[in-house]
């Protein structure tokens, strides 16, 4: 849709297309019509003209003016003035917040070093890499979210680092602007949906319509999930998983297709390195004994298997579910085997290695300017010296170290923080109570949000108001487009975009991580890559620049231009040289949660119920929920129970229950389904209350119904990456009258 106008009058609007992209909502990057008059947002609609989202719009985007322009929304620049909790804030002006946070940042780092000073992230936006250069000028390298094992998406990215040489996605025709239409895709004859449930979620930059349409086309689906979601009611097979046993599953179907050679000879010969050593390793989990751990019928497993192997082609598309488990690095280790051995690997239909569009990145975690970092900085990295592999490719800190280094000060104290895009305490906390000690030990923490959230309120010293996306331009580089958000409204009160607050920051920290002068100049500067300013690529609108496929033939996915894969042996390393070089197990094998019924017997008798929480709902994380609309769609955290487990506990639908296990107990409204096994319950997760008071002890009411109360730190695997977060332990009782 190159050339095509962004922005025109309509029936007495000025219409402003645009790409939805950071605070609020989501990081999806769909394509919206902006709808304005006098400078305020009135309505908006979902561009039919995007090939990405081809004009379907969530109701969050539909409730987008409600956010903007709701009466709590942050205006301006505010301080504490009374005690950390107290809810005490005074306005001041923009210069005094800057000041103040220079100076106490400058304080902190003379002291006890600039890596005292912590940057909390939430999910993947285009604050990530401003927030992380930000920090780099301050001087330190430990940008990090407060997820245990980092296990949202870093895991995955990982695995297919040390195995494929990057990140890998199912082939939908996203890379085309012609969609469905274009004549080098081909639609695949079977979609594994794993883990995740993407007409819900449309993570990680991938819809779910997508698979909708190319079930509209002909495709099978194999669906993964403990939950049965709409997908997985609609498929050929459905696998119900027990939570935290995905690697056990994977190595099932790898087992099948193995043994019974159902494997493309020519790719593995040509292309893979260390089947035989692959083989041998899978050849120790058979089908049957995979089958009996993950409570999955043999039979079940074993055909899935067939069907994906002898469907042509065949994609897998797999979710943050896989990586809440400590071994999740080795079963998304699997599943890029699996999909190699298949030849389903840079074929049209299947799954394809996926790199920057025109070569433009967006830098995320642990991301642009990392490696300009002093050797002597990038030492201070938080668990850089426990977990090497966190050290690598995507270079994060560990948020299980910085937990425990928050309350032992060792090697260092943490001092200082920096939160931006995150709402730390009732979403990617788990154990929050710890976090909340660490936390006030701290001798100053600066913020920047649309609202002041129970983080906000317990923590904060100097809050900056942040914009939403209408509110500014950015730059949109996704897996298979390039886009632009264009400003269209004036900004409320005083608020400023993140990267105008971390560019005008910056400077005043080091010019050389923020050496321009305007936000212009510092998307132009990413945007070089594809030869275009900002304000071409706006000219120009979302810009596709499709796919070659079997590019390890041809050269185009390693840097020195040599045929192969980006690994150290230039093919799909099933055996991975890249992790026995760090000291890690080269090979995928399946480890029990650290809690659950094989591992805990006698806590699994006491607490008979396997917790999943995580599951997507109407929100984007911890967000919305002061938004009226999305709130009468969903109005108080629910946890999923089947009607006959409810039986025999004696809870009826709509009762408040008490869900309780070895750390905690919280509550939550029960909704009877059958869409769960009577083994497990679903927890909503991310759960405040924005009506309720705001100061300690309440927190908005965050402390009394969030499953983040449930769950350990610290139950990570061997990489430091992934970590037992969908499969703790439970029982449930109903709330006695007087207990609310």
């Amino acid at each position: 849709m190159e050339n095509v106008p962004w922005r025109w009058e309509e029936d007495g609007y000025t219409v402003t297309r645009s790409t939805a992209w950071s605070g609020p909502g989501c990081h999806e990057g769909c394509g919206v019509l902006l709808y304005t008059k006098d400078g305020k947002l009135m309505k908006v609609e979902g561009d039919h003209e995007h090939p990405f989202n081809q004009g379907r719009l969530c109701p969050r985007c539909l409730a987008l003016p409600d956010t903007i322009y709701h009466p709590d929304r942050l205006k301006y620049p505010i301080k504490r003035v009374g005690e950390r909790g107290e809810g005490k804030w005074e306005r001041i002006s923009w210069d005094e917040a800057y000041d103040t946070i220079e100076k106490r940042y400058k304080e902190i780092s003379e002291k006890y070093g600039p890596w005292s000073i912590v940057g909390l992230r939430g999910t993947g936006r285009d604050l990530m890499w401003q927030q992380g250069r930000l920090l780099y000028a301050i001087g330190t390298p430990n940008e990090v979210g407060t997820l245990s094992g980092n296990s949202c998406w870093a895991p995955r990215a990982a695995s297919y680092h040390a195995t494929t040489g990057a990140f890998m996605v199912a082939d939908c025709s996203q890379y085309f602007a012609d969609r469905y239409d274009n004549p080098n895709w081909k639609v695949p004859e079977c979609i594994v949906i794993w883990g995740t449930n993407p007409v819900i979620s449309n993570p990680d930059w991938f819809l779910g319509s997508w698979i909708v349409e190319c079930m509209k086309r002909g495709s099978k689906l194999i669906v993964i999930d403990s939950r049965l979601t709409w997908l997985a009611a609609r498929a050929d097979i459905w696998l119900q998983v027990r939570p935290g046993t995905n690697g056990a599953l994977a190595l099932g179907l790898l087992d099948v297709i193995i043994r019974e050679e159902l494997y493309d000879k020519e790719f593995v010969e040509k292309w893979t390195f260390g089947f035989d050593k692959l083989s041998e390793r899978v050849a120790e989990h058979p089908v049957k004994k995979m089958a009996e751990i993950t409570w999955i019928p043999e039979e079940k497993l074993a055909a899935a298997a067939r069907m994906y192997a002898k469907s042509k082609p065949s994609a897998i598309q797999v979710g943050v579910s896989v990586d809440m488990e400590k071994t999740g690095v080795y079963t998304v280790h699997c599943i890029a085997a699996l999909a190699s051995i298949t030849g389903n690997m840079e074929v049209p239909g299947g799954n394809v290695i996926a790199l920057p569009p025109y070569g433009v990145k967006q830098p995320g975690v642990g991301g642009w300017g990392y490696h300009d970092l002093p050797e002597g900085t990038r030492k201070h990295t938080i668990g850089h010296n426990i977990y090497p592999f966190l050290a690598t490719g995507l270079p994060t800190a560990s948020p299980d170290v910085l937990l425990e280094q928050m309350h032992t000060e060792d090697p260092y104290p943490i001092r200082g923080a920096w939160i931006q895009g995150t709402n730390t305490l009732p979403c990617m906390a788990t154990d929050p109570k710890q976090w909340y000690e660490g936390f006030k030990k701290m001798d100053f923490v600066a913020a920047v949000d649309l609202y002041i959230t129970p983080t906000i309120m317990a923590f904060a010293d100097i809050v900056l108001p942040a914009a939403t996306y209408p509110e500014k331009n950015s730059v949109r580089a996704c897996l298979y487009n390039l886009s632009s958000t264009n400003k269209a409204i004036d900004n409320v009160g005083e608020c400023k975009s993140d990267l105008q607050i971390n560019l005008e920051l910056g400077k005043r920290f080091n010019r050389k991580f923020w050496p321009w002068d305007a936000e212009e100049d510092v998307l132009d500067e990413l945007l070089k890559p594809a030869g275009m300013t900002f304000k071409e690529l706006q000219q120009r609108g979302p810009t596709y620049p499709g796919i070659e496929y079997k590019r390890y033939e041809k050269g185009m996915l390693r840097p020195d231009g040599q045929s192969g894969f980006n690994t150290p042996t230039g093919k799909v390393e099933l055996f991975s040289t890249f992790l026995h070089h760090l000291g890690h197990s080269p090979l995928p094998y399946f480890e029990e949660p650290t809690r659950g019924p094989v591992t805990t017997p006698e806590l699994y008798k006491e607490y008979p119920l396997i917790l999943i929480t995580g599951v997507r709902t109407i929100f984007f994380h911890s967000e919305h929920r002061q938004i009226r609309h999305l709130r009468e769609i969903h109005p108080e955290p629910v946890v999923e129970i089947h009607p006959d487990t409810a039986k025999e506990l004696g809870v009826n639908d709509g009762d408040w229950v008490w869900i309780e296990n070895h750390k905690d107990r919280i509550r939550q409204k029960a909704k009877l389904t059958p869409i769960v096994h009577p083994k497990m319950i679903s927890a909503d997760y991310g759960w405040w209350f924005p009506e309720k008071p705001g100061p300690e002890p309440s927190l908005f009411g965050f402390w009394d119904v969030n499953s983040s109360r449930l769950i350990d730190m610290g139950l990570v695997g061997e990489t430091g990456f992934g970590a037992d977060i969908k499969c703790t332990l439970c029982k449930i009782y109903k709330v006695k009258e007087g207990e609310m």
